[in-house]
This record gives C-alpha cells, sequence and structure tokens, in this order.
C-alpha cells in the first residue's frame, strides 16, 4: 500500500502548537486512547507468522500477544496514565479454533475482563450472520457501535447496534463515532436485512449533530481501513482522531519497517490537521495515543506509538489461566500433525493479496487436484481467505486451520473464458487498497497490469498452457463463499452453470493434500506476474 509521505513540518507544527499553548494556558485537557483492532480470535499467543504459538516458542521467549498480554499491557498502560478509554477497531471475530468452537463467546469473555470501554462493528463480525454478532453484543459489558449501518429491518439486530456513545472522560464529554466498510456486503455475510450507507456522509451527518449538541471531543473509531480512514480524515468536519482496523496496518513511530507513521497527521478541512492510528493486528500490538485538547476541543497535541506485546509483557495470570481452560478441548484436533514442509510457507497478508505467493499456490494446488477428475480445469481463490503463514517443520491441523478458518467448502462451476477474465479484473482491481479479492491461481497463468484503470489491469490469461478463449466453458474450483458472490465475484453467482457446491472443507482438503506430498516443498512458479 502506498501513501502520501507524513511532511516532517507537520508532526514539528502540531507539537510546536502543542507546547506553546501548554505554556501560554493551564486550561487543557488531556486523554490516553489504548486501542486494538483486527484481533482476529488470536485468544492465545501467537509466533512471528501470527499463527498460535507452540509450547516450544513460547519458552524460549519467542511469543507475541495473545489476550493475556493485551490484558497486561492495557493494566499497565492505564495505571501510568489518566483519562484512559480502551477501544477495538473490530474484527474480534474469526481467525483460530477458538472462534470455530466457541463463536464470539471467547471473545466477550476476555474483552469484559480486559475491561474494554467501546468496540467498533467489524465486517468479520458478520461472518455468521446478524444472529452471531447480537449475541455477541448480548454478552459484552460495553457497547459496540457503528454509524453507517441500519439494523431496524433485521429482527436479531435490531436495537443491538447504536451509532455512536458519548462517555464521561475526566469529566469531559467524548463521543466515540463509528462506521464500517460499505464493501461487508461483499466479504461478510450481513444479510439482505442490514442496510450500509456511504462511510464519509453518515460520519459527517453524526458528527454535526454531536457538535450541534454541545460536544466538542469527538473520536471517529472505525473498521474501513487506512486508506479510507486517511479520506476520512480529510473530509469530515469536526474530527479531532481517528482509530481504525481493517487493513492490518503497522504504523509506529519507532520502526523503521513500518508502513505508516503513528501518528499519522491528516489534512483535514480547513487545514485543521487530524491524527490517524491503527495498530497492525492479531494480539500482536497495542496502540498507545495521548491527546492534548484547548478549552474549545481542539486538538493541540497527539504522541505515542504502537506497543509490541513481546515476551517483556508476562501474560495476566487470570486470563492466561481461563485460556488454557477453554484451549483443553481444541489440543486433539490441533495437535494433529497432518505433514511437514521443508520451509516456511509464506502467507502474509501483503504477499498475498498482492501478487502471486506461496500459501496461494498450495492451496489452490490442493483444490485442482481434488477436483481434477471431475473435468475442472482452473482454481480460483481468494487471497483475503488465506489469513497466516506455516513455519518450517511439521504442520499441525491447527496451523491449517489459522490459514483456512472461515470453514469454507469447495465449490464448482462452469464459466465461460470471458467471465473468468472477468473474475480476475475484480480480483485485480482494488489491489491498492490491500483488498481480499486478488485471485490466487492453479492450473492456468496470468499477467496484469497495476498501472491501467480497474477493469482494464488483464493483459494476457493462459490455461492448459494455451491462450484463454472467451468463447470456451471452462472447469472452474473455488470456494462456496466467492461462489456465492462475496469479495466481488458476482459473475461467479450470476453466470456458473452446473454450480455443485462439492462440500469437503477447504482445510480438510489442504490438509490431505499436503499429506499426500510427504515433506512439502513452497514455492512460486511465475503463474501470476505483472506487465
Amino acid at each position: 500500500m502506498t501513501l502520501r509521505p507524513l511532511l516532517a513540518t507537520s508532526v514539528a507544527l502540531s507539537a510546536l502548537t502543542g507546547t506553546a499553548f501548554a505554556e501560554a494556558h493551564g486550561d487543557m485537557f488531556e486523554m490516553t486512547i489504548l486501542h486494538t483492532n483486527d484481533v482476529h480470535s488470536r485468544i492465545e499467543s501467537i509466533n512471528a507468522y501470527d499463527s498460535t504459538c507452540s509450547a516450544e516458542d513460547d519458552a524460549a521467549g519467542e511469543c507475541f500477544g495473545g489476550v493475556a498480554r493485551i490484558k497486561t499491557a492495557i493494566d499497565q498502560l492505564r495505571g501510568e496514565n489518566e483519562n484512559v478509554v480502551v477501544l477495538d477497531a473490530g474484527d474480534q471475530f474469526q481467525g483460530s479454533m477458538f472462534y470455530t468452537n466457541y463463536k464470539g463467546s471467547a471473545a466477550a469473555e476476555f474483552m469484559n475482563m480486559t475491561g474494554y470501554d467501546v468496540m467498533a462493528v467489524g465486517n468479520h463480525e458478520f461472518d455468521d450472520g446478524p444472529s452471531a454478532l447480537s449475541n455477541f453484543v448480548d454478552a459484552v459489558e460495553f457497547p459496540v457501535i457503528s454509524g453507517n449501518i441500519n439494523t431496524t429491518r433485521d429482527a436479531d439486530l435490531e436495537g443491538d447496534v447504536e451509532p455512536y456513545v458519548i462517555l464521561d472522560v475526566g469529566g469531559e464529554q467524548v463521543a466515540i463515532v463509528s462506521v464500517l466498510a460499505t464493501d461487508t456486503v461483499e466479504t461478510s455475510s450481513p444479510g439482505d436485512n442490514v442496510i450500509f450507507s456511504d462511510e464519509i456522509e453518515s460520519l459527517q451527518q453524526t458528527v454535526s449533530e454531536l457538535t450541534e449538541q454541545g460536544v466538542n471531543k469527538i473520536i471517529a473509531l472505525t473498521h474501513v481501513g487506512i486508506t479510507k480512514d486517511i479520506e476520512i480524515a480529510e473530509n469530515v468536519t469536526g474530527l479531532d482522531a481517528v482509530v481504525g482496523g481493517h487493513s492490518h496496518t503497522l504504523a509506529s513511530g519507532s520502526d523503521p519497517d513500518a508502513e505508516i507513521t503513528y501518528p499519522y497527521w491528516a489534512s483535514g478541512p480547513d487545514g485543521v490537521l487530524v491524527p490517524v492510528v491503527t495498530a497492525y493486528a492479531y494480539s500482536k500490538y497495542v496502540g498507545d495515543l495521548h491527546l492534548t485538547f484547548d478549552a474549545e476541543g481542539n486538538v493541540m497535541d497527539a504522541t505515542g506509538d504502537t506497543v509490541l506485546l513481546d515476551a517483556s509483557f508476562e501474560p495476566d495470570a487470570d486470563v492466561a489461566a481461563r485460556v488454557t481452560e477453554l484451549a483443553g478441548p481444541l489440543e486433539e484436533i490441533r495437535n494433529e500433525v497432518v505433514a511437514s514442509t521443508s520451509a516456511a510457507i509464506d502467507g502474509d497478508r501483503g504477499s498475498c493479496r498482492s501478487g502471486e505467493c506461496q500459501m496461494g499456490n498450495l492451496v489452490t494446488d490442493a483444490m485442482l487436484d481434488r477436483v481434477a477428475d471431475q473435468g475442472i480445469d482452473v482454481a480460483i481463490t481468494n487471497g483475503g481467505g488465506l489469513r497466516a503463514s506455516i513455519d518450517e517443520g511439521e504442520v499441525t491441523m491447527g496451523e491449517v486451520l489459522t490459514v483456512l478458518p472461515f470453514q469454507n467448502t469447495l465449490a464448482t462451476f462452469q464459466l465461460k473464458g470471458a467471465d473468468i477474465i472477468a473474475a480476475l479484473e475484480n480480483g485485480v482491481g482494488q489491489v491498492e487498497e490491500g483488498a481480499g479479492r486478488f485471485p490466487q491461481v492453479s492450473g492456468m497463468s496470468y499477467t496484469w497490469n497495476p498501472a491501467a484503470e480497474p477493469g482494464s489491469r488483464i493483459t494476457s490469461v493462459m490455461i492448459g498452457g494455451e491462450p484463454l478463449d472467451e468463447e470456451a466453458t471452462y472447469g472452474v474450483v473455488s470456494n462456496n463463499y466467492m461462489r456465492g458472490g462475496g469479495d466481488g465475484y458476482s459473475v461467479f453467482e450470476s453466470n456458473a452453470e452446473n454450480a455443485y457446491d462439492y462440500g469437503p472443507g477447504l482445510e480438510v482438503v489442504v490438509a490431505d493434500y499436503l499429506a499426500e506430498q510427504g515433506d512439502y516443498e513452497p514455492y512460486t512458479d511465475g503463474r501470476i506476474s505483472e506487465d
């Protein structure tokens, strides 16, 4: 993802303004926002590949995150600061066997133990439909908000999700407003009765209403991704800060490899500088944002960083004990060794959402192998469905489930060559946004031009060693989510012929394929290339 560079003058100006104000006036208000996002059911600690950490790595001090470390970090930071608010920017659901087994109940329990104040709805909170989100909202002890979804037509969610909440923070009114990415209708399963509206228009309406009520400190807690977060900060009048999630962006003021600085200063309406922050994903970091307001509620300074939850954070004993208790029933399935790999298999988000990646080749090869005797020519799956890498050595079922946590099944159908091109165009159409629709493939190769306009980026497609024939019909295997039009693959839903939900779980297909390979050797072979 390419973002416009942070202007050093903006930071300096903000810092100088805050310092000058502090010297000239004593009447100011300071608060701290501690925040997480996209935890994705990483209840236990994770390894360097964002998968569940092994006992050996844990003993070696090589684990990160997990809800017990989040609890420790937030307790510590809460004790070091005044006027603290603890926020989560969504996507607690989906990503490990804890979600597969317990759905949202485990996340709700641990968030209550940690003491969150507000959570935004993430797109994956709809993965099991509105009823699962409703059950989660009923279980947590804090408000779950989203301002651009209308739930009045949904019997499960009606009245559960508010557009904003006003908190009393040190005697000051602080409003937390929220929006969710409108493409959730494509990336998850909100159903037909949850109605989405434009993120920026919705926020502006809410912020204007709050401002008219006299609320002058307004924080946006969003689940739209960093690119949209910056756009929101640049266009919504009256916002004081944006705390975001969805794009799994690493922001840091100290890590030179970070994708964006912490905070990122966006130039808002009328030249007002608006700090934008986010904290990667998978429980690996807690964001620590300090805001200073003047008497009129203007942000005079914003400082902080993401805090890496490494082995220096001792997991909270009570939370860790409960995690161990809930993990007990999962151990037998998770610890089953299904295969081995001669090297780490790269399933990194940055790799699989922008080009050919090793995990994409493994998964699509496994899919095609499973149905090759059914007249199927090609496999296409979404890079966003690949949620972790696998390290070298033994491969457990738990690791496979971490890579493929969505319980998707294989779906086969026939499709015209022209429709395959349309599907690929959809897949490469939002690479700049880090969208999960990027097409990983097997049985075919394609070349695309990232500089071209979306909709005209595919420059060549080969199937079976021959150029694709737009009039010919090909056999395709995908997953049931994409088959139903997910991630923008509406052409699969509307134009597929002889569609059959073949049935085996994708994680089972991949585990079986790995077992057949012996010691698997990860690879890329140029099946996806740029023109």
